[in-house]
């Protein structure tokens, strides 16, 4: 295989390259949508489990006050009954102290009970609120996966077929030169420049003009100094008619 014929097969090969780039941009959006939604349904289910395990917690710190609240007006009226047989007033005393004390306790407890009520309430609607968006996330989910689960697979199809043909391409590249070529592109994304102007087409940096006349005076492929690329020479005769 002459240069001329490299350059041509190189070509071919930068096509291909680009529609494989172009097909696995697309799979990524595609599979990136499905995964976004399938992430955010999953964060809200654990926010969701969050917030039933909160609401348990909460509530049953609630009814554990509720029901200290309740032994202490059963000691609230045992209370009042030592302070109607109370025989004198250092008994009689004794049990208004423990009345007020047995007051005090109940009010904060209720008082607490309060507070826990409103932020049971609080929770509860937050949970209302995450389960809606779950929802509306799961019938999203369910309305674009189908679709998008089949263009999938016809893109990766088409995926799978441009790959044979570029694996059939590379086959006809002497192996040093498609080595160069896979390196270049891994660190550059492409791997294959041309210039018709003395700049290279894929950096835009202007080539050292002998390098340019070496270019010019005959089909060969240099390395671009700027970007390191393959790169060849095109008659701007060429590149106009192939736009």
């Amino acid at each position: 295989m002459n240069i001329a014929e490299q350059i041509k097969t190189l070509e071919e090969l930068a096509a291909v390259d680009a529609e494989l780039k172009t097909l696995d941009d697309q799979i990524a959006l595609e599979r990136g949508t499905l995964s976004t939604l399938k992430d955010s349904l999953k964060e809200l289910e654990g926010k969701l489990g969050t917030g039933q395990s909160q609401m348990s917690a909460l509530d049953k710190s609630r009814s554990d006050l509720m029901n200290e609240a309740r032994t202490m007006m059963q000691q609230l009226d045992h209370s009042r009954e030592k302070l109607n047989r109370s025989r004198n007033e250092r008994e009689s005393n004794a049990a208004q102290r423990e009345l007020e004390e047995l007051r005090k306790l109940v009010r904060d407890r209720e008082d607490e009970v309060g507070k826990l009520s409103t932020e049971l309430d609080n929770v509860r609607a937050g949970n209302d609120a995450t389960e809606a968006e779950m929802k509306k996330i799961s019938e999203e989910l369910g309305g674009k996966e189908g679709d998008i689960t089949a263009s999938l697979s016809k893109v990766e199809g088409e995926r799978a077929e441009r790959a044979g043909v570029r694996s059939a391409i590379a086959k006809k590249l002497p192996a040093q030169i498609f080595r160069r070529y896979e390196l270049i592109r891994s660190k550059r994304g492409t791997g294959l420049a041309k210039t018709t102007d003395g700049t290279c087409r894929a950096c835009n940096m202007s080539l050292p003009p002998q390098l340019f006349h070496r270019l010019r005076r005959e089909p060969v492929l240099e390395q671009c100094p700027s970007c390191n690329r393959l790169i060849y020479f095109e008659p701007p005769q060429q590149a106009v008619s192939s736009t």
